[in-house]
């Protein structure tokens, strides 16, 4: 089972979601900004990130860029998009022993591996 952290507006994360469905994959979708992530569970998804925890961020979001944060920092990250899910990168597939930042939506594969 791999849960797709989505958003219906982003066309990565509409392209992740149509690769895993073409593969036969089940997926439960996540609308995370519809439903956000708390503070405990963007934690343990940092820990099953292969990325550091920057990479969890849109920083060309203005809230990201107002909030003056440290990218580095993943207390910092995880206070930032627990405030303002929508800087939270996308789409992210998650196995619960692994998860993928789709950016590319193909990286999402290695899940299947």
């Amino acid at each position: 089972m791999i849960t797709l952290l989505h958003n219906p507006r982003c066309s990565k994360s509409r392209q992740a979601l149509a690769l895993l469905e073409e593969r036969g994959v089940d997926v439960t979708v996540r609308r995370y900004l519809d439903t956000p992530l708390d503070g405990a569970e963007l934690r343990a998804l940092l820990s099953r990130l292969t990325a550091e925890p920057r990479a969890l961020v849109r920083s060309s979001e203005a809230e990201w860029k107002a909030l003056g944060a440290d990218a580095d920092d993943p207390d910092q990250v995880v206070d930032a998009i627990v405030a303002h899910p929508k800087i939270m990168q996308r789409p992210i597939a998650d196995d619960g022993s692994r998860a993928i930042i789709g950016r590319p939506p193909e990286d999402i594969l290695a899940l299947l591996d």
